[in-house]
C-alpha cells in the first residue's frame, strides 16, 4: 500500500482504457487494461485503495470527451492534467518487453518484430505518468 500520495495514469480509449497507479518515486502499485464501461467504477475503487492526488491522462484519442465524463461522473472531483501522448504506443511496446522479457522461441524474434501478447494500454498509462514526472523535474508543468 502506498504511504505517499500517488498519481493515477489514464490512457483513454473508445473500447478499452489503460490505468496505472504510480508513486512519485516511480514505484508502480497497479496497472490494468479495462473496458471503457468499467473506467468510472475502477477509478473510484482505486481512489478508495490509494491516496491518489492527481489523474494524468493522454491528450489524444477522445481525451476531451473522457475529461468531461470524469469531471461529471466521478463522485468526488479530482485534478486532471493532460500530457502529450504522441509515440506512447511504440514506447509502450518496448517497455512491455523490458517488464516482461520474452521467453522460449520469442527471444529469437528481433525486438522490432515482436508483438506483445496482450493490449498495452496500461503500460501507456505508466508512460504518461513518467512523462508528467519528467515535466515536473524539468520545470515545464501546466495544463
Amino acid at each position: 500500500m502506498a504511504e505517499q500520495p500517488v498519481i493515477l495514469g489514464f490512457d483513454p480509449g473508445r473500447q478499452k482504457c489503460g490505468v496505472a497507479v504510480m508513486g512519485v518515486d516511480r514505484r508502480i502499485y497497479y496497472h490494468q487494461v479495462i473496458s471503457s464501461e468499467e473506467t468510472i467504477s475502477t477509478i473510484s475503487s482505486l481512489r478508495s485503495q490509494f491516496p491518489i492526488s492527481l489523474l494524468v491522462m493522454g491528450d489524444q484519442t477522445s481525451s476531451k470527451t473522457w475529461r468531461q465524463k470524469l469531471e461529471t461522473d466521478l463522485s468526488e472531483p479530482m485534478r486532471i492534467i493532460t500530457v502529450d501522448e504522441r509515440n506512447s504506443s511504440l514506447e509502450a511496446r518496448d517497455r512491455y518487453w523490458q517488464m516482461y522479457p520474452p521467453k522460449g522461441l520469442t527471444r529469437l524474434i528481433p525486438e522490432g518484430m515482436r508483438t506483445p501478447p496482450r493490449p498495452i494500454d496500461d503500460i501507456v498509462a505508466i508512460l504518461l505518468i513518467e512523462r508528467y514526472l519528467g515535466r515536473l523535474v524539468s520545470g515545464g508543468v501546466g495544463e
